[in-house]
């Protein structure tokens, strides 16, 4: 087996909560170092976030934590204390990449800015994640994914016309743009520092990263000062373009037919009935000027099929068409995740075998899962302050007694 991508490369990992630990998880999962520094007097607010492994709760059973943390040693410094900032710096010192997602300031009240790092080790790459950048008016606000979404129009664009923005029912930036992003550019700063030999300061306002997905919306308004608003899943103009009713309690399936040849094979493929054949549906122009009429008459026709018969059945023909998926759906019965390898059980030292996403792409030659499972609270304190610090069993006794070591 060829050795990991990023096998060799260390990061000192001062991220928490969402999209800071999602990204140094890709690193960790493709073979970097990542030792996440922790503390039991301020916890990683994860930690206490639910779902709990059989419902448990306990510092060391969220599953959500457990994923975002999969590959990663865990210590407890408290840096708060001298001697905890002191050894704070000793494993800056042994580290490619130091990576925080605080407000603006956190970590120069420790020391730990990236002027105070570059001292330490001139070619460090020195990742910051916070919600608004380094720099301008508002760099200082506090914000999680639901505010980020809010300040960038996601929250906005999305729910039903003539309803309250409802967002999208998780902290989405902290999940895809920001995180992926972020990986991106240590990538890149490692490959530059590869090059060249220099390190860099990694400024990522996450409002940005999720700007990227607003492409046509933002394109709306600088071309024609239009703002837009919410549509629920209509796409002009695209039609038929959203979720109808399938057999059984509560069963969808997405369609996406608005092409004429998409179109015909959608009508083909339902047995042509009779009221979806109506003059006035044949062009693409005359669906979207009667979508309510036509969506209604192809929930019709959709509400007597199974859902994953349908969508075979509209695959076949060519027809985009998703079944509306759970996630016991996802887990248990997705097929195609199946085939991948997605899913991935682990054996953690408390919860037992957990379920962890692989990641989302896979690299020749190498293995795509995670390596292990997300850490304890401090699991490996002992392990680092031994063999980083190069501390004794009755040193590291001392710092836990002075509370360093929590």
């Amino acid at each position: 087996m060829k050795r990991l991508p990023l096998e060799g490369i260390r990061v000192a990992d001062f991220t928490w909560i969402g999209a800071g630990s999602f990204t140094t998880k890709l690193l960790a999962d493709h073979g970097a170092d990542v030792i996440k520094i922790e503390s039991a007097e301020r916890l990683d607010s994860l930690r206490s976030s639910r779902p709990y492994k059989d419902g448990i709760p306990g510092l060391n059973r969220s599953g959500y934590f457990a994923d975002r943390n999969s590959s990663k040693r865990s210590i407890t410094l408290n840096l708060k204390t001298a001697e905890g900032q002191d050894l704070a710096r000793q494993l800056i010192a042994t580290s490619d990449i130091v990576a925080n997602n605080f407000t603006p300031g956190t970590m120069e009240k420790f020391g730990l800015g990236y002027d105070d790092v570059k001292r330490i080790r001139n070619d460090v790459i020195y990742l910051a994640m916070s919600m608004q950048g380094a720099s301008g008016p508002e760099y200082k606000y506090l914000g999680y994914g639901l505010t980020i979404g809010a300040l960038t129009g996601l929250q906005f664009m999305c729910g039903l016309p003539d309803r309250e923005p409802a967002g999208t029912g998780t902290n989405f930036p902290d999940h895809i743009p920001n995180p992926c992003h972020a990986a991106f550019a240590v990538l890149a700063a490692l490959r530059h520092r590869r090059l060249t030999g220099q390190g860099q300061y990694i400024d990522v306002a996450q409002t940005e990263p999720t700007l990227a997905l607003l492409g046509p919306d933002i394109m709306k308004y600088s071309a024609n000062q239009e703002a837009g608003g919410r549509s629920g899943n209509q796409r002009m103009p695209r039609s038929p373009h959203g979720v109808f009713p399938c057999r059984g309690v509560d069963k969808w399936i997405a369609i996406s037919a608005w092409e004429d040849r998409a179109w015909n094979s959608l009508v083909a493929a339902l047995g042509e009935p009779a009221w979806l054949a109506a003059p006035e549906f044949a062009t693409s122009a005359g669906r979207w000027a009667n979508r309510a009429e036509h969506e209604t008459a192809l929930a019709r026709a959709t509400k007597d099929w199974d859902a994953e018969d349908l969508m075979a059945a509209l695959q076949a023909k060519g027809v985009a068409a998703g079944v509306v998926r759970t996630a016991a759906d996802i887990v248990d019965h997705d097929p195609q995740l199946q085939h991948r390898g997605h899913w991935v059980k682990l054996q953690h030292p408390e919860m037992g075998e957990t379920v962890y996403n692989a990641p989302p792409f896979r690299i020749s030659d190498h293995p795509s899962t995670p390596r292990y499972a997300a850490p304890l609270l401090g699991q490996h304190t002992d392990d680092v302050c031994r063999n980083v610090f190069g501390l004794s069993g009755a040193e590291i006794d001392v710092l836990r007694s002075n509370g360093v070591l929590t």
